[in-house]
């Protein structure tokens, strides 16, 4: 979906950061669980200085407050961080909670960043204190048979047939609401998300009865690419995706990290800016950096089987090429297409990218036409080796197929085969009769669907769910609204 518009960009050209990794290693006894584990990630480093994060999980009781401590042993020294409060003494650096993140829970967990400097090496911590508690090595108990269950936990959900199940083999919907900001807020220089995005503020949608969150992203954000405000950019950006990711889990929402906005020139039929940078949508994704970008979320998320990978927004191959043959193909194959002047990344390159990496998470892909056609899904599907693909339609009262007959023509037989997943449905009509006709449509073959958008824009300007993030809906979301909690109150 295209976006309200906005004040002018800020861009700056230039390259990409240069981008590694260290995860310290988690030691158990006998497989047990650890009491807290911390990963530890140098995300980009330079002559003298670099940027790193921790990502710390509480696998004890519930925590009010937390502090993490640890040394370094190479010289190295915090200069300033985000999402703790940082300090040094000596070689002990010490991260505390923020006001706003000391909350937590059994299984939770909270990421934070900083920046700093080193010179001669820049030696990985080995050992990481939680409130006193060593992490990584330590086992907790096993809780005993009287403990209560725990809650709020997102589904792992999987490809079985046409349908999404669990863990249990439970048959499963996604059905919620599209959360944006995280496309355009970083590339725009004005922050990573447009409006809040605090417990309160998830807890808001699950309130409606949301099960999924879609969490559309900048592929120039979250690699760091400097014409990206630092603050908003590389390592900040990822911990905050992180961070909504962690909060939508544990509200017991899927999260569906989704690939909107990608590098590469395009000024052909119906393009939506004539920059080379990712500021608006692009017919298909980039060879050059779109392949990277799936790589290293697949790998920030490879571990966590809740967490869905949409592969990209609304292809529109078929807008710049002169025949159906050659949109589908490059669509599925990418490399040199007619029409478009960057050498693309096909669907099959973005499977491998994610898959090369040992991620086994859902796979949602989109069609032509701006994700509304699926005509020849089927038929061009990527080979997954995981067999965890997913078909992602998008669906507006303005789009080419929006009637019971096209959809009774061609969404019908791919849902025969695959899961199906509106991944978008709206209208700009600032009502939903069109939205209910959508969703009884795919109500009656148990289909899933995620409404646009949890933004508090305009609904005449672009299809708003609700006019407060405390979700007061607008007279479009209440549609939306009202039909969740029937289903799932």
């Amino acid at each position: 979906m295209r976006h309200p518009p906005r004040s002018a960009l800020l861009l700056i050209a230039g390259a990409v950061a240069l981008i590694g990794s260290a995860v310290v290693p988690v030691v158990t006894a006998s497989g047990a669980t650890p009491a807290c584990t911390v990963e530890y990630a140098v995300t980009s480093q330079w002559d003298a200085g670099f940027q790193g994060g921790v990502k710390i999980t509480n696998n004890m009781a519930a925590l009010s407050s937390w502090r993490l401590t640890f040394d370094f042993a190479g010289g190295q020294k915090v200069t300033q961080g985000w999402n703790a409060k940082w300090s040094q003494s000596g070689t002990t650096v010490t991260a505390a909670n923020e006001s706003y993140n000391g909350s937590l829970g059994s299984g939770a967990s909270v990421s934070a960043g900083f920046l700093a400097s080193w010179s001669g090496s820049n030696a990985v911590p080995t050992s990481f204190k939680l409130n006193g508690t060593t992490c990584n090595v330590e086992a907790e108990p096993s809780p005993s048979p009287s403990d209560p269950p725990t809650t709020g936990a997102a589904p792992k959900l999987h490809v079985s047939g046409n349908k999404l199940v669990d863990a249990d083999g439970k048959t499963r919907r996604m059905l919620g609401v599209n959360r944006s900001g995280g496309e355009f807020m970083c590339v725009q220089g004005y922050g990573i998300f447009d409006g809040p995005v605090d417990d309160a503020a998830v807890k808001a949608i699950a309130d409606w009865k949301a099960n999924t969150v879609r969490i559309p992203l900048n592929e120039e954000c979250w690699l760091g690419l400097s014409n990206i405000k630092p603050e908003y950019g590389g390592a900040d950006y990822i911990a905050a995706v992180k961070d909504l990711v962690a909060k939508v889990e544990a509200h017991g929402m899927t999260p569906v990290v989704e690939l909107h906005w990608t590098y590469g020139q395009y000024t052909g039929n119906s393009a939506g800016c004539s920059d080379v940078h990712a500021t608006c949508q692009k017919p298909m994704p980039d060879a050059q950096y779109t392949p990277s970008f799936w790589a290293s979320v697949a790998s920030t998320f490879k571990d966590d089987a809740a967490v869905a990978f949409d592969l990209f927004n609304e292809p529109y191959p078929d807008r710049a090429t002169s025949t159906t043959t050659q949109a589908w193909q490059c669509w599925r194959d990418g490399g040199t297409c007619p029409g478009i002047t960057y050498e693309v990344a096909g669907m099959q390159d973005l499977v491998d990218a994610v898959r090369g990496t040992g991620a086994k998470n859902l796979i949602l892909a989109g069609g032509l036409a701006y994700a509304n056609d699926l005509s020849q899904w089927l038929t061009y599907k990527p080979t997954d080796p995981t067999g965890n693909l997913v078909a992602a339609y998008h669906v507006y009262n303005f789009n080419t197929c929006a009637s019971e007959t096209c959809w009774n023509s061609t969404l019908a037989p791919v849902a025969a085969q695959v899961p199906l997943v509106a991944g978008e449905i709206g209208e700009n009509t600032c009502s939903h009769s069109f939205v209910d006709t959508v969703m009884k449509w795919f109500d009656d073959r148990g289909l899933s669907y995620l409404g646009w958008t949890w933004n508090t824009w305009d609904c005449s300007s672009g299809p708003s769910l609700i006019s407060n993030y405390d979700g007061t809906p607008t007279s479009f979301g209440i549609g939306l609204r009202d039909h969740l909690r029937a289903l799932n109150g």
